[in-house]
C-alpha cells in the first residue's frame, strides 16, 4: 500500500507564558497566523515581584487539525486500510533559531475533543494578538494546562 499524506488545515500555538511585565500572563493570545508552531515548557522564571525564583511554569501549546473527512472517506473507500491495520505518523521539523533548544525532549500528543478557531495573531514574543470577537482558540477558553 502507497504512503498517503495529509496537511494539517489549521494550526494554532497558545500559551500561558508571561508577559513584558512578567505579571499578567499572556492566556489570551493565539498565534494562528505565525509561519511556525512553538512547542516550549520554561521552568522556574523569577516573578518581577519577587527576587526568589518561582516554580511556576510556562507552557505552550501547538493546536493541529487535520482533514478527517478527508482520512474517513478514504478509509471507507479502501484507500486506507481499516482501523489497526495503519499507522499514522506526525512529522515536525525544528525551525531555525538563536535560542537554546534542549538536545533531547517528548513531545505528548492528545486527541483534541472540540472544535476550535484558527487564530488571527503572529506576536510569538509580547502576545499582544489576543483573541478579539470569540475568533480563535487560546490557552483562556479551549485548553486547560
Amino acid at each position: 500500500m502507497a504512503i498517503v499524506r495529509f496537511t494539517a488545515s489549521l494550526d494554532n500555538t497558545i500559551v500561558n507564558a508571561y508577559q513584558e511585565n512578567m505579571t499578567t500572563r499572556g492566556t489570551g493570545a493565539n498565534c494562528g497566523q505565525a509561519d511556525i508552531l512553538e512547542a516550549y515548557s520554561i521552568y522556574g522564571r523569577q516573578m518581577a515581584s519577587s527576587s526568589a525564583t518561582s516554580g511556576s511554569q510556562e507552557l505552550s501549546r501547538i493546536l493541529i487539525q487535520f482533514p478527517v473527512t478527508d482520512i474517513s472517506a478514504q478509509r471507507s473507500s479502501g484507500s486506507i486500510p481499516a482501523s489497526g491495520s495503519a499507522s499514522f505518523y506526525l512529522k515536525l521539523h525544528n525551525a531555525v533559531t538563536t535560542k537554546t533548544v534542549p538536545r533531547e525532549y517528548t513531545l505528548q500528543v492528545f486527541p483534541v475533543s472540540q472544535e476550535w478557531q484558527e487564530g488571527s495573531g503572529l506576536d510569538l514574543e509580547n502576545y499582544t494578538d489576543l483573541t478579539k470577537g470569540n475568533i480563535g482558540s487560546n490557552c483562556s477558553k479551549s485548553l486547560y494546562f
